[in-house]
């Protein structure tokens, strides 16, 4: 899920016994002035005079905010897990930002940084690349009712968790190499005998395979957040788990509780609203956060993104999660200008084709839709021209990897090179798959499912028209963006045909995490009920081979495997991709807005209230 890098971690570091971590993976502040204080991170070296209203610039560092006061956040969709070790999209990771804190993290204006948060010092790799050591810091307490210290203990629980059908982790395929880890969900949590803790405050990874480049990388993502087994293990041992209903954590919020820590119906009414207050516990000798609001309300039923725009433009001490719809946006572009700011998400966006389901297990009827489809009509509905370019391959600009895999041309595959569709090459392509008219013939009613509220709504619904016209026979069905993954298009048994609402974003400075889970067969879940975040149900031999080939690699050798891991995928067509975007954050005058350079959106541990 995250976000866009323009420095990459030297991989071939990790072949030293001791290595920094120079970058990982992953919307940006304002204030009167949004070019004199933006500070996110991005590609441009740009001074800010030289740079656009809004625009990110990774010169300028963070103003330093007012303490005090409580500010508001208008969303459109609730998180889509609480639990810092299931969430994967960028709202959950908004909100996990502020409560937990994990190994290792960014600096909020650079991206390329990444600094210990919970780890005392860099991670120690060794033994040809399968043994990673990482101490810890001491004295950073849990949030009530825990009050304790984490210790090493706490960070294993939290990894061997995800490991079970009660509370199945999003990432295990960045860590499934750890010795002992099981290869299929279980009941209980496992002991993973590669997960070592010699210590209170070590923790010792043993490795199958040399994929220390991955592992490591990984450890900015919130599946390191400790969690404490001794209060988290009744929630676990439930179908499925309800330990984010009784959440606690060791960032400088938390969510608001009860004395037993109780979050559901107190702080966390869910699709309504999260309440964030301090954390008593935190200590901000330990952390490199300011955390200058005293807390912050999230509201989250905003169903119209329109009026939810004008009423953070309009107001105070409000801030808005997400992109503006296209008409706004605009408006902030060639008007406001000073209310803004924009990110690079490092990602995209797309319609996914089920492989699953015909036609679409027929790759040139895939191939047939992309060089149909006008992609730049999807985009518009998004923002245009202001939210980013349109791709012609998954790896995007200043990504690692992405001038192996041939910079903005890509690989130059004709499907992939008419933004606004080219029929006389889809109708050949529909020809090859055996449709004489040059469109779809078939009839049976292919399910879409998009996003009900805009943009995700309005990118849909153009989808939509975009299939009818090359003879599909489509139904859309739009549900709330939470919804869109973790119960319809991420469910295989749901037979979703075409995902209209997906995106997706980095989770650290590595193109795998572009590459990998989302067209990937083995990432494909095995378990019933699962989420895939490989949305087209992609198994194609090439991917995985490429894949295969290019885990292990390190240096300009990773680079050049993980273009062909891009080149494979692109081949393979098994998405429609519209937009490389730019996260567009909004916000009222008196918020001095900082985004996350790993989520893109708000960071809330940075933001202030004037």
């Amino acid at each position: 899920m995250r976000r866009h890098l323009s420095v990459p971690l030297t991989i071939a570091a990790l072949a030293t016994a001791s290595i920094g971590l120079a970058a990982c993976g992953g919307d940006d502040s304002g204030s009167s002035s949004s070019s004199s204080s933006s500070g996110s991170s991005s590609g441009s070296t740009s001074s800010a005079s030289a740079l656009p209203p809004g625009a990110y610039d990774p010169t300028q560092k963070p103003a330093v905010g007012k303490k005090g006061g409580i500010g508001t956040m208008l969303s459109s969709s609730d998180v889509d897990y609480m639990d810092p070790g299931q969430s994967y999209y960028q709202f959950g990771f908004l909100v996990a930002e502020t409560t937990q804190r994990r190994l290792y993290y960014f600096e909020p204006n650079d991206a390329t940084k990444v600094i210990p948060d919970l780890a005392d010092g860099q991670p120690v790799v060794s033994d040809g690349n399968t043994t990673v050591t990482v101490k810890l810091k001491q004295n950073v307490k849990f949030s009530p009712p825990v009050d304790r210290p984490f210790e090493a203990k706490d960070i294993k629980y939290a990894i061997s968790r995800l490991f079970t059908k009660n509370s199945p982790g999003g990432y295990t395929n960045y860590f499934d190499f750890i010795k002992g880890a099981p290869s299929k969900l279980v009941s209980k949590t496992p002991d993973i005998s590669g997960i070592e803790t010699p210590d209170a405050h070590t923790l010792v990874f043993k490795l199958t395979k040399p994929y220390a480049a991955q592992l490591v990388q990984s450890f900015v993502l919130p599946y390191t957040a400790p969690v404490p087994e001794e209060y988290a293990a009744p929630f676990d041992a439930k179908n499925p788990s309800t330990y984010q209903d009784n959440l606690v954590g060791t960032g400088p919020y938390m969510v608001k509780n009860n004395k037993a820590g109780k979050v559901d119906g107190i702080g966390w009414k869910k699709t309504k609203s999260i309440t964030l207050v301090r954390n008593p516990n935190w200590d901000a000798s330990t952390d490199f956060r300011p955390a200058y609001a005293d807390g912050w309300n999230i509201k989250t039923d905003v169903s119209d993104a329109n009026v939810a725009a004008r009423q953070v433009l309009d107001g105070s001490h409000l801030l808005l999660d997400t992109n503006p719809p296209a008409n706004i946006l605009e408006q902030l572009a060639t008007k406001i200008k000073d209310q803004y700011t924009q990110t690079p998400s490092g990602g995209f966006r797309y319609f996914a084709m089920n492989t699953d389901i015909k036609p679409f297990d027929d790759v040139n009827v895939r191939r047939a839709v992309i060089a149909g489809f006008n992609r730049d009509a999807a985009r518009k509905a998004r923002g245009g021209k202001f939210v980013g370019p349109i791709p012609t391959h998954f790896l995007t600009e200043g990504f690692p990897g992405y001038e192996e895999a041939g910079g903005e041309k890509g690989f130059n595959v004709d499907f992939m090179n008419y933004p606004k569709g080219n029929a006389e090459l889809s109708a050949s392509y529909f020809k090859k798959a055996g449709y004489a008219s040059g469109k779809y013939e078939g009839k049976q009613q292919l399910l879409m499912i998009g996003a009900n509220a805009d943009p995700g709504k309005a990118a849909a619904q153009v989808a939509a028209n975009e299939y009818k016209k090359m003879g599909f026979n489509v139904r859309l069905r739009l549900v709330p963006q939470d919804a869109v993954y973790n119960e319809w298009c991420g469910q295989r048994t749901k037979k979703v045909a075409i995902c209209g609402t997906a995106g997706w974003f980095k989770d650290f400075n590595d193109a795998s995490t572009l590459l990998q889970v989302p067209f990937y067969g083995g990432a494909i879940p095995k378990e019933k009920g699962q989420v895939s975040y490989n949305l087209s149900y992609l198994n194609d031999p090439a991917v995985n081979a490429a894949v295969d080939k290019a885990l292990p690699t390190t240096g300009e050798a990773r680079l050049k495997a993980w273009a062909a891991v891009d080149k494979a995928i692109v081949e393979a067509a098994p998405v429609v991709p519209f937009v490389a975007d730019k996260t567009t954050d909004v916000r009222s005058k008196d918020v001095l807005g900082v985004p996350s350079s790993f989520n893109s959106l708000w960071d809330l541990n940075f933001t202030s209230l004037k």
